[in-house]
């Protein structure tokens, strides 16, 4: 019995890695999104996000931080820098989350959609602060737009396909207690 919740948190993590991983292989597919192509939503900063505001005990951050590692690599990013301000940004939500499950479903859409437009934001000023060429501001406008529009779809798919939905206070004393 005293094995379950860890079994339970090993499982999710594998999850969570697995569905990451199937989104950076369907990124890395060739598509032609042709001259009036519009950038999709980053998907997997969505998942994370999402998850870690409905279950955090359930989403380590060391696994958040290799798997946006990896994605740097596979993406062709520059290492590092997409990952530390996701995992700033997801220890931020992380923080908030206590304060936020008894609020109201468009709070918590309000924190992630600070975090959805810090990341990219944060990561084109620091490239452009380097020089590093970089997709335009405007095509980061669009993506941190398509991604907001996302998240609720997400948040949906989360509780209905997963079975990922907000904690309540009962359950979050439990998992403080077992912890």
């Amino acid at each position: 019995m005293g094995s379950a919740p860890w079994m339970r948190r090993a499982l999710y993590a594998a999850l969570y890695a697995g569905v990451c991983l199937a989104i950076m292989l369907v990124h890395m597919l060739p598509k032609d999104l042709g001259p009036n192509g519009y950038p999709p939503p980053d998907i997997l900063l969505c998942l994370t996000f999402a998850w870690v505001l409905r279950r955090p005990h359930l989403l380590p951050t060391p696994l958040v931080a290799a798997v946006f590692l990896l994605a740097d690599f596979l993406l062709m990013r520059p290492p590092g820098l997409w990952t530390a301000l996701s995992v700033v940004a997801v220890e931020y939500l992380r923080s908030r989350e206590p304060l936020l499950r008894e609020l109201p479903l468009a709070a918590e859409f309000g924190a992630a959609a600070a975090a959805l437009v810090f990341v990219p934001l944060s990561y084109h000023l620091t490239l452009m602060l380097f020089g590093v060429p970089n997709a335009g501001f405007g095509l980061m406008v669009l993506q941190a737009i398509a991604t907001l529009l996302f998240y609720p779809l997400l948040v949906f798919a989360l509780k209905i396909v997963f079975g990922i939905d907000r904690m309540t206070p009962s359950e979050a004393e439990a998992v403080r207690i077992l912890s």
